[in-house]
């Protein structure tokens, strides 16, 4: 079982030519409502990629939370432990450029009501898997790593949005997955001078014991895990947009990690994961489904 703590938004799109720079209006046609927020993501990605999903997070008493349960529901993901909270559901407002390079800005509202205390009533043990994000608070996603910790099971931190992570909850981590940015904030944020992703995901492995993973967009992924270094090319695909690339690499991932995959495997399906999820417009509808992550693994890795 995979047990996702993490956030629930409605994602609202626009496509423009080019990103704003600050203080700059740029005019799009249209936009699109989605349901979004990296927890749901993520949970949506590991639950399409096979795995048996619980998402712990919460959402308003609006009409934006059923937009944000949806798919979930419709795929099968447990959400008997997502609140109903007295905020306005999480809303992500994301524009995508004609290279399909987006900006984001997110609103929390019910993300910053999530609780970790849900987890409780879980029954879990050495098979299970946490998974954890940074848009709900991180003192709760210490309490619900600190009780997968105690329960045997693994804890998956995906650095984003990017942000220097506290040093108890470093403590809990089995694995950590980051981007080239969130790569340099993790290494700023530890004293470290290492800048290439490469070196900074090395010594996390070898000083802190936590395996690590830079996805690096393009150009693949590079792993560390005990010692030993595992790198990967992307597949090529035409590129629509970017969104929800890292949630799908992240949620498979971890979907075959619980699947009995070892690390190599498991970055395989990841990165496969995520170069589909370009593929598609939007967040949760550009989540892959198993069979075409399988599909593109046979055809790129093996």
């Amino acid at each position: 079982m995979i047990v996702v703590f993490g956030s629930l938004n409605v994602d609202l799109v626009t496509a423009v030519e080019r990103l704003p720079g600050a203080g700059e209006t740029v005019i799009g046609p249209a936009y699109e409502l989605h349901p979004g927020g990296k927890g749901a993501n993520q949970a949506l990605a590991a639950r399409r990629a096979g795995a048996e999903v619980v998402l712990v997070g919460a959402v308003g008493r609006d009409g934006f939370a059923d937009i944000a349960l949806s798919l979930l529901a419709a795929d099968g993901v447990d959400l008997s432990d997502v609140a109903r909270v007295e905020a306005p559901t999480g809303a992500a407002f994301i524009a995508v450029d004609a290279a399909g390079s987006n900006q984001i800005v997110v609103a929390a509202g019910a993300n910053a009501l999530a609780r970790a205390d849900a987890l409780a009533s879980l029954s879990l043990g050495e098979g299970d898997i946490l998974l954890l994000q940074r848009e709900v608070p991180e003192a709760e996603c210490l309490v619900a790593a600190r009780r997968m910790k105690r329960a045997g099971g693994r804890v998956i931190l995906n650095l984003a949005p990017a942000g220097p992570p506290a040093d108890e909850l470093l403590d809990c981590l089995d694995i950590l997955i980051v981007n080239e940015h969130e790569a340099l904030v993790l290494a700023q944020s530890l004293g470290w001078l290492e800048r290439e992703p490469d070196a900074i995901a090395r010594r996390c492995d070898a000083e802190r014991g936590i395996a690590c993973i830079a996805t690096l967009g393009a150009d693949g992924a590079v792993g560390w895990h005990g010692g030993v270094c595992r790198r990967l090319a992307a597949p090529t695909v035409a590129v629509v947009d970017t969104v929800a690339a890292g949630d799908s690499f992240t949620g498979a991932f971890a979907a075959a990690l619980s699947a009995g995959f070892g690390f190599s495997g498991a970055l395989q399906r990841g990165l496969a994961a995520g170069s589909l999820a370009c593929t598609v417009a939007g967040a949760q509808p550009s989540v892959p489904r198993r069979e075409a992550i399988e599909a593109m693994v046979g055809q790129s890795f093996l």
